[in-house]
């Protein structure tokens, strides 16, 4: 897995001749200079790092490689390798890999995806799991969540709103700017008025799951964290119901909470 250290960042809209003519650009400068540029990478990296800076140049090379393959490719990959509802390919900051782990996590492959799949098995086990990146540039596919995840007791605490049929882990979606403790912060004052110790939250871990209650194909990417906080929790006007939930609550949750429940399981902290 390749973890990329930059914050997310919104897409930005695009204009047709623009892309048309930064494609004849790159291509021409791609051209032009990129056989000059390899050789001095290669060359370079020989004699900085020895032929394991060789390696290292070649695998970045690589992934850029199979980047730009699933931007290539994604029409033709969308069309036989997931069935309907599935990851969709042509996320630009995402490798062909990545994209096929994910459709075998939801098991959204066609028989020729899982043929494709097993291939690269052969090659590297579990190639396409191991692959996926979970700091892709945001899509319309996903939703960019937040999560609390405050234990008593080897319970969980959960949250429902009046309009859901399933309960939720506290959090909510970021708002453009903000970053992660900021978020977290400013849902869970809304929600259940109490202020986060900021100094105190420590991450977690990330989980993706198909969204619920959103079309197919959409996925949820929540970040979670823990700490501690100050006040008494009071569910606001737009939750309906605060709840402590044991893993035995499990199939009460969304699919990504449920994830989360498993990993807390396992982990000793949720019984």
């Amino acid at each position: 897995m390749i973890f990329k250290k930059q914050d997310n960042q919104p897409n930005s809209k695009s204009n047709p001749f623009l892309g048309a003519l930064l494609f004849l650009v790159s291509l021409i400068l791609l051209i032009l200079t990129g056989p000059f540029g390899f050789l001095y990478g290669l060359l370079y990296s020989l004699f900085t790092k020895g032929f394991r800076g060789i390696g290292e140049y070649l695998l970045k090379i690589a992934v850029s490689i199979d980047q730009l393959g699933n931007v290539l490719m994604q029409h033709l990959l969308n069309a036989l390798w997931i069935k309907k509802g599935g990851y969709r390919f042509g996320n630009r900051d995402e490798t062909i890999s990545s994209a096929l782990g994910r459709n075998k996590k939801q098991g959204t492959l066609t028989r020729f995806g899982k043929l494709i799949d097993k291939i690269l098995d052969k090659l590297d086990p579990n190639h396409s799991l191991n692959s996926i990146d979970y700091y892709i540039e945001p899509s319309g596919g996903f939703l960019d969540v937040l999560a609390w995840i405050h234990i008593a007791d080897n319970r969980i605490l959960c949250t429902k709103s009046a309009d859901k049929d399933v309960y939720y882990i506290p959090g909510g979606k970021r708002e453009p700017g903000e970053s992660d403790v900021q978020a977290l912060y400013r849902e869970i004052k809304e929600e259940l008025q109490v202020l986060l110790d900021t100094s105190s939250l420590k991450f977690i871990g990330i989980f993706e799951a198909p969204a619920h209650g959103f079309q197919p194909g959409m996925m949820v990417r929540m970040r979670c964290y823990t700490g501690d906080y100050d006040g008494e929790l009071c569910p606001d006007s737009e939750i309906s119901e605060m709840v402590w939930l044991s893993y035995s609550d499990r199939s009460m949750v969304s699919e990504v909470d449920k994830l989360i429940f498993d990993f807390l399981n396992k982990k000793g902290y949720l019984k």
